[in-house]
């Protein structure tokens, strides 16, 4: 997709890494003393940063820089990146400039890697130490993908090679490392789990609520107790990543788990402005009830625009442009199919297009947003 870049994001082509120097002796979880300087150390971090709260989830081709921005916009107090692929990122220029853009307002920000091997992932952490806050270790994604390439969820089969893939990065990076992870089963499990990676140096955690079998958000609640415990057995900074759908979800979150913070993901992509207490209008009232109690109102079009003023800042891949067109407008294009289709039909879209194709949606939405217009005014 062709879009003006009307001020240029930082990239990082022209930053190399040499070859990681092997180890003269394997690195090994703190011991008690270490790990109390850790912890305090973990929590100057988090303090120093702000302490943020509503965070944007890591999502593949998602969570790209115009659309942080956006959800920062709409009170999103910090991000991640969508997961990169670490020995791609490492060995590829041109995948580290198609896949990772930033820009100094782009902060705090965690950058994500999937890894299976400790030397690779140091390699490609190294290229990026300087423009995040946190690099961060995908041990969450439960997909087929990350099956066959043997990482995410599925390295909780290798406890051994996650603790070697952080405590590489605790050792010789500058900037603090946090993971992702998914529950066990049992919760004993678990909470083992997520004190071995306090132990090996992670100064954050984030903790999703499901096992790896649990895949889909709609049809598997969140366990906000697993949640809890975590959060209870650790000394640093937890966040909850599952049932954020609305600003009265996290609220209520931290208050029943006692984290620090929480991740939104598939309910951003529908409403960047979730955090800010806004709602969307729907072609339906049918979902009211699940909407949360918040009179902030803001239609997905207006959305939409703002995140284009995004990309023609820092353009996007045209894949990740279009997955969000078909995010934000989901529920209207289901009720006007014709206009999925005219997007489906165009292989080169621009800003300009986009924007005609989300006024001709406007208009087929008025009568819906003056009936809320007239009920808000009752």
């Amino acid at each position: 997709m062709a879009v003006a870049a009307a001020q240029a994001p930082l990239q990082i082509n022209g930053f190399h890494c040499a070859a990681a120097e092997p180890d003269l002796e394997a690195e090994l979880p703190l011991n008690s003393f270490s790990l109390s300087r850790h912890i305090e150390r973990s929590w100057d971090h988090w303090r120093r940063i702000g302490a943020p709260k509503f965070m944007v989830a890591p999502m593949v081709d998602q969570s790209e820089l115009p659309f942080r921005m956006l959800c920062r916009k709409y009170g999103a107090t910090g991000a991640y990146t969508p997961m990169l692929h670490a020995r791609l990122f490492s060995e590829d220029r041109k995948y580290r400039n198609y896949e990772f853009t930033t820009c100094p307002e782009d902060r705090p920000l965690l950058i994500q890697f999937c890894a299976n091997n400790p030397d690779t992932l140091l390699a490609a952490a190294k290229l990026v130490e300087p423009f995040c806050d946190y690099i961060d270790i995908n041990l969450g994604c439960p997909q087929r993908i990350a099956k066959r390439g043997n990482y995410g969820a599925f390295l909780m089969d290798d406890l051994p090679l996650v603790q070697a893939l952080v405590t590489k990065l605790v050792s010789n990076l500058d900037v603090p490392v946090s993971c992702k992870i998914r529950m066990f089963p049992s919760l004993d499990d678990t909470i083992s789990y997520a004190k071995m990676l306090e132990s090996s140096g992670c100064s954050l955690l984030a903790v999703h609520g499901r096992t790896r079998e649990q895949k889909c958000s709609r049809t598997v609640r969140a366990d906000w107790e697993v949640i809890r415990a975590v959060k209870q057995a650790l000394r640093i900074p937890v966040l909850a990543n599952g049932n954020i759908r609305w600003l009265e979800d996290a609220e209520r979150c931290i208050q029943e788990t006692g984290v620090d913070g929480v991740l939104s993901a598939e309910s951003l992509l529908e409403n960047p402005a979730l955090f800010a207490g806004y709602r969307t209008f729907k072609p339906s009232d049918s979902e009211d009830e699940e909407q949360g109690s918040s009179k902030l109102m803001i239609d997905p079009v207006t959305l939409l625009m703002e995140y284009l003023d995004q990309c023609e800042k820092y353009p996007a891949p045209d894949k990740c442009i279009r997955a969000h067109v078909h995010r934000l407008l989901g529920e209207w294009f289901r009720v006007h199919p014709d206009l999925r289709e005219k997007l489906n039909r165009e292989h080169k879209v621009d800003s300009t297009w986009l924007r005609d194709l989300g006024r001709e949606m406007l208009e087929r939405m008025r009568p819906k947003l003056g009936e809320v217009a007239e009920e808000a005014s009752d």
